[in-house]
């Protein structure tokens, strides 16, 4: 089964986070998590990717607030796919960490989703199609929720009623 790592700079960061654990969850997708500084601690999180890797990891995902560093250092760090969650936080309310996660430079790429809770679950989404291209189990995961999501949102009405 494939498996993610997920890093936030911040044990605040993990709340917003819950809603990407549980649709990696759905998926039965396994997945790890750490709290690890970009700046206070680039040691340890270049330790944490070497190891991550050699333990299987095949996906990370990056969260971080303010200048949100984080998801551009882990791509630098790894030639493995990184998502990036811009949080909200500050006077900005999440846009400062946005600009920072997209303007990644040429060569470092980084997949960034929506600011906050909802690019947190859109990171696990997109997290489950990018491993549903090798991953035949997960690609069935990834169509049936689409089903399900279409089946949802279909509303017919009955013009006689």
């Amino acid at each position: 089964m494939p498996s993610i790592a997920v890093v936030c700079g911040s044990r605040s960061d993990l709340a917003t986070l819950k809603g990407c654990f549980d649709v990696l969850d759905s998926y039965g997708i396994s997945w790890e998590a750490s709290v690890i500084s970009a700046h206070r601690q680039a040691d340890a999180l270049h330790n944490y990717v070497a190891e991550a890797e050699s333990s299987g990891v095949q996906l990370f995902i990056g969260a971080a607030g303010l200048a949100a560093h984080l998801p551009g250092v882990l791509a630098s760090l790894t030639a493995k796919p990184v998502i990036g969650i811009p949080l909200d936080g500050g006077s900005l309310g999440g846009a400062d960490a946005l600009y920072a996660v997209v303007q990644m430079p040429p060569g470092v790429p980084v997949a960034t989703v929506a600011i906050g809770s909802a690019g947190a679950k859109n990171a696990a989404h997109l997290a489950a199609r990018i491993l549903a291209l090798s991953h035949g189990e997960v690609a069935d995961r990834v169509n049936a929720f689409r089903r399900e999501q279409a089946g949802n949102a279909e509303l017919r009405i009955d013009p006689r009623a």
